[in-house]
């Protein structure tokens, strides 16, 4: 008895199958053609071929064979498409397909041939809700009636069948495969939620593909979750944002059919994202709804916040985001050898910043390569404690920058203590209030006075004073001792006629900035919270939803939130009372004037002859000041000479002609 043949390679398999099942539909052209000469009454009927989705000696089975049973075809349609394919794959099938329609001018493969040559002819095959047309394995080409027009094989489905699988063209730049297995480990409660979703997945009906909505977080998290829920199931995933889906309703069902052509193909998921680039805003336009209510492939939605009021029934999972244990215990497993003693030098990063995975690694990456190379350039063979931890705050600070980069003007903070002149009440006011954003986890969670609720916890303040007396320099001071960015929000960018989009601006301020705890400034507050009016109509109502949504948002904000005014009196009382700080910037006498006048030039400014004493006479607070002095400086630059009390003058009457003022002769009478 012989031994058995060594089963071929697949890809060798699989070719000779196709080949074989070529040959065989050739042949019924060919009986076709030679009926047609031999014969008026019609051609010969011509032997039955393979059924559909016959099982081959290959293992696995051909490509041919997992098609047809993926699209369920009938034995007509598996000819039909390989007519099609025959084309392109052996020379012999445009002169047969001429020959068999008796007609030199027509080389290739029709509707009316299929039907007229092959056996178990259907005509409900050439509907498009048949799987040849619906699922465009072929398409008819341009010209002639639906038998007459030409076909061909979807290149798609060619390459399918010859062992090549590519993915279509068409959704090649839309849709990019997610890697199976992520670089790093999932933190444990991001694992969870990927098991979770695997349940959900095995507990969803069959008859219907499922569809599950992954919320929270940030993208790249929910991304690795879904990623590592599909790979648990065995499927690969795919991902594409949502923004780029067509408007179109033709063009959104075209590409919503060939996407599930490739998922029934790969057996891939769909990650669809729903953030738009803009600060996460989410896509709720017509386009992502369509896709979801019409889609028939398995999908996960990922978004910020859960989609509503739709047909089709979902599954949703809120992503947390990490938990401070979480957070510490990436930090000290991405800094390795180089978290030695830092443990301390952790918790301030921990407390203040809310990374994510992906930006913990990042951060820590760039702060320690950062550190060591500051020791190389002379500062130590390796980074001490405090250059690391300080290398470290740094690259936190730049990780949480890029969503709140396009909602507000970050301020580079220069200003220190020395630059503001100040009562001492206001003075410690703002040293206090850099304690409770300096001391809040200690508070908050070691001291345990923040388990009881999260209501109140937020470090709000409302600066208050005339123009120029130094509010805006106060929080530029504020931010630079806290080592956190500052950004001032445009609040006629936030402000908005339209119900709810105040809220929905406010909020992506405000979840932008939680990551890195920024110091929010809010300038020239009373244009949005003046007094509450009494609800006369509904404007004034949804006028009190936008107070009450800022309320909340800045008592639950970890970071420090400041309002600017020059209005203290416009607000409403019930608003200052949530408020934790309230600091006034009075107009500066003549003795504070001196002081600023004495700070005003750095020790480098070339000057002669100035009496700090006689320019306080200059009744205008220290904006204003800042701005002659400047003047004063351009002018004494350009003509070559110290900065003097002349060029001061000069400066200073240009600057009360912008204030529509005069200068008095008591202001400028002694130094004129």
């Amino acid at each position: 008895m012989s031994a058995a043949a060594p089963a071929l390679p697949w890809p060798e398999a699989n070719q000779r199958s196709l080949l074989s099942a070529l040959a065989e539909v050739r042949e019924a052209l060919e009986r076709h053609a030679a009926g047609t000469r031999g014969a008026a009454t019609g051609p010969p009927t011509a032997p039955s071929l393979p059924p559909a989705g016959a099982p081959e000696a290959a293992d696995p089975p051909a490509a041919l064979d997992v098609l047809c049973s993926l699209f369920e075809l009938s034995a007509f349609e598996r000819a039909t498409l390989l007519l099609c394919a025959g084309l392109e794959l052996d020379a012999r099938f445009a002169p047969a397909c001429a020959a068999a329609q008796g007609d030199p001018a027509r080389p290739h493969p029709t509707f009316g041939l299929a039907l007229a040559a092959l056996p178990d002819a259907h005509w409900s095959a050439l509907t498009p809700s048949a799987p040849l047309r619906r699922w465009r394995l072929i398409e008819l080409g341009p010209g002639g009636s639906l038998t007459a027009a030409p076909l061909r094989i979807d290149e798609r489905i060619l390459h399918w069948l010859t062992g090549l699988p590519q993915m279509d063209e068409r959704l090649a730049g839309l849709v990019e495969p997610l890697p199976a297995a992520a670089p790093d480990p999932l933190p444990p409660s991001h694992a969870d939620r990927a098991r979770q979703l695997t349940e959900l997945w095995h507990g969803c009906a069959r008859a219907t593909a499922p569809i599950l909505q992954l919320c929270g977080g940030d993208p790249t998290g929910r991304r690795a979750v879904a990623a590592a829920a599909c790979a648990s199931l065995g499927a690969p995933a795919f991902g594409m944002a949502a923004i780029l889906l067509p408007p179109g309703a033709g063009e959104l069902d075209l590409l919503q059919r060939l996407w599930e052509r490739e998922s029934r193909l790969t057996g891939g998921v769909l990650v669809l994202d729903c953030d738009a680039p803009e600060a996460g805003d989410p896509v709720r336009g017509p386009a992502p709804r369509r896709w979801i209510e019409n889609g028939r492939a398995p999908l996960i939605l990922s978004a910020r916040e859960p989609f509503r009021g739709l047909v089709r029934p979902m599954h949703t999972l809120e992503l947390p985001r990490l938990d401070s244990s979480e957070q510490r215990e990436l930090w000290r497993v991405e800094l390795g050898a180089s978290a030695a003693g830092l443990d301390g030098g952790l918790e301030p990063i921990v407390a203040q910043f809310d990374l994510g995975a992906p930006a913990i690694r990042s951060a820590a990456r760039s702060g320690v390569a950062r550190a060591r190379s500051c020791a190389a350039g002379g500062e130590g063979p390796s980074p001490d404690r405090e250059a690391l931890a300080r290398e470290l705050w740094d690259a936190c600070r730049v990780q949480a920058r890029p969503r709140l980069e396009e909602l507000a003007q970050r301020i580079d903070s220069r200003a220190r203590w020395d630059d503001l002149v100040l009562p001492e009440r206001a003075q410690q006011a703002l040293r206090d209030m850099a304690a409770h954003v300096r001391q809040r986890v200690r508070v908050y969670e070691t001291w345990g006075l923040g388990l009881r609720s999260a209501r109140g916890l937020g470090t709000s303040a409302l600066f208050s004073g005339p123009s120029g007396t130094g509010k805006t320099l106060a929080a530029e001071v504020l931010a630079a001792e806290l080592g956190l960015d500052l950004y001032r929000i445009d609040l006629s960018q936030v402000v908005s006629k339209y119900i709810g989009e105040t809220e929905k601006n406010l909020r992506r301020v405000f979840d932008a900035a939680e990551e890195g705890g920024a110091v929010l400034l809010f300038d020239e507050a009373d244009a949005l919270f003046g007094k509450r009016s009494e609800v006369k109509d509904s404007h004034d109502r949804f006028a009190n939803i936008e107070v009450s949504y800022l309320l909340q948002r800045m008592e639950a904000y970890r970071g420090l939130a400041i309002l600017t005014t020059n209005m203290k009196e416009a607000l409403d009382p019930a608003f200052l009372r949530r408020l934790r700080f309230l600091v006034q910037f009075p107009f500066p006498d003549a003795a504070q004037r001196a002081e600023i006048w004495r700070r005003m030039f750095p020790p480098q400014t070339p000057t002669e002859g100035l009496d700090p004493e006689r320019l306080a006479r200059l009744n205008v607070p220290g904006g204003h000041i800042r701005n002659i002095a400047l003047g004063a400086a351009f002018l004494a630059a350009d003509a070559g000479e110290p900065v003097r009390m002349s060029h001061l003058l000069r400066a200073a009457r240009s600057e009360y002609a912008k204030l529509d003022r005069p200068l008095t002769e008591a202001e400028i009478g002694a130094w004129s």
